[in-house]
């Protein structure tokens, strides 16, 4: 059975990690977890909130092309009810490069902003409860 201290870890590949340490750490914010270089081949940087039970991994592997996401509704969407906390954020994101997105649901229009990282993946900052 799963519980609330369950870890979930999200992993996908990534051609290069730089970017996307910019994307998670620079602009968003996030605490890096662990970081790691040449683990049976691997590159990996794994990131979250400070106590959380939820993480986000990106992995490189020298000599695989991992691509980039599949469609433009590959989202991680974030929630951050306190209007100054999205708005913040959201400015943040500007400030280290990143602008907002067309959305391909126009639903993320409503009270949120969709930007995009290196590989194509999007992350929907939402300005509301759920």
């Amino acid at each position: 059975m799963m519980r609330a201290t369950t870890v979930l870890r999200v992993v996908r590949p990534t051609d290069d990690l730089a970017p996307i340490r910019d994307f998670h750490v620079d602009a968003l914010q996030f605490s890096v977890i662990t970081d790691f270089e040449d683990h049976a081949g691997f590159d990996g940087l794994i990131v979250g909130i400070p106590g959380a039970t939820h993480h986000l991994a990106f992995t490189r592997k020298q000599g695989f092309s991992a691509g980039g996401a599949a469609t433009a509704e590959n989202l991680l969407v974030f929630y951050l009810p306190d209007r100054a906390e999205w708005e913040s954020t959201t400015q943040r994101m500007r400030d280290h490069g990143f602008q907002p997105v067309e959305p391909h649901n126009p639903y993320w229009l409503r009270h949120g902003e969709t930007f995009e990282d290196a590989d194509g993946y999007r992350v929907v900052l939402q300005n509301s409860a759920d």
